[in-house]
């Protein structure tokens, strides 16, 4: 199956868990074995053969700019959406960057903060045989906010531990749900930029549960693969330990 050749990489976050890095320099360029961010990811998707990647920028915009343009993408074609007016968080971001996506029929999104071997071919595969409205990259790690599962490997809901707060059930059952995290990686089909309400800046956490009762938005657990979450100083080593 050829999946799609299109992805989105949020890139424009503050960072502010990385400082002091990010205080001087946007996320996407703090570098795990000698590569920014930004480029891992790019290639990561060029592995999958993704070559049109839309990255949306904000905090120190013109350095992700710059490093584009030097390296010409890597071998890819990299389209900046530019929110240095105003950061949109992730349902904002993507609407903001649909113009950039022409004809895909369906899209990769991905934080640009993130490392994992996750094969996107399966993920991909798995989105279509169902015929999903979105697919969620998920695991069974310990955090404190989740999506919640049915079953039938549906999205129904959202669950903060620490505070208890539920979104979408009533009641958190071990008999008939699922809490998995979510790892920044998702699937969309096109048919969401219709359905989507929010206006403005939004997360698309907010969309998923807003649609997930009319539209199937399902799991695709990867609790095998490499996964980290490069957000603080400390992780840098980490990851580099992981993706040597």
């Amino acid at each position: 199956m050829t999946i799609t050749n299109t992805a989105l990489l949020f890139a424009a976050g503050l960072g502010t868990r990385l400082k002091p890095f990010t205080n001087e320099h946007p996320k996407a360029l703090a570098q795990v074995n000698g590569k920014t961010l930004l480029q891992h990811n790019i290639q990561y998707l060029q592995s999958f053969g993704i070559n049109k990647v839309i990255v949306n920028v904000h905090h120190f915009a013109n350095q992700i700019i710059d490093i584009v343009n030097e390296n010409n993408g890597w071998g890819s074609s990299v389209l900046i959406s530019d929110e240095t007016s105003e950061v949109l968080e992730t349902g904002g971001g993507l609407m903001k960057a649909i113009p950039l996506f022409d004809d895909a029929e369906n899209i990769v999104i991905m934080n640009v903060d993130i490392l994992t071997d996750l094969n996107i071919q399966q993920m991909f595969q798995q989105h279509i045989n169902t015929n999903a409205l979105a697919t969620l990259a998920v695991t069974n790690r310990t955090t404190s906010r989740y999506f919640v599962f049915n079953n039938q490997n549906r999205l129904c809901g959202w669950i903060n531990t620490k505070t208890n707060e539920l979104k979408g059930i009533k009641i958190f059952d071990e008999t008939q749900h699922t809490k998995l995290a979510f790892s920044g990686i998702h699937i969309i089909n096109k048919k969401m930029f219709s359905l989507i309400k929010q206006q403005g800046k939004f997360s698309m956490v907010d969309v998923y549960l807003d649609l997930m009762k009319d539209n199937f938005i399902n799991a695709f657990n990867h609790s095998q693969d490499k996964f980290i979450d490069v957000g603080k100083p400390e992780s840098i080593a980490i990851a580099e330990e992981m993706f040597c």
